[in-house]
């Protein structure tokens, strides 16, 4: 397993709940939506299911970069 997809898998978790939470204010907030919530709520699931796979796909390598970035300075300052 590469480490972009593990620190993708770790993500996704946060990702989707970060996702949902936000569709479901919106879907709150929405008198519309609000008087179906009974279709919507379900529907917020599954398209934060969906969203969070790229998202955390995208997200993992931005992570990594900075780590590599920390450990690489900081092999600089312990040969200095």
């Amino acid at each position: 397993m590469s480490n972009r997809l593990a620190i993708t898998l770790l993500l996704y978790g946060m990702v989707q709940g970060v996702l949902f939470g936000a569709i479901l204010l919106a879907v709150m907030y929405t008198p519309a939506l609000r008087t179906n919530a009974a279709v919507f709520i379900p529907l917020a699931v599954l398209l934060s299911a969906v969203i969070a796979i790229p998202a955390s796909w995208k997200i993992a390598p931005r992570l990594r970069a900075r780590h590599v970035r920390r450990m690489a300075h900081e092999r600089r300052m312990a040969e200095a």
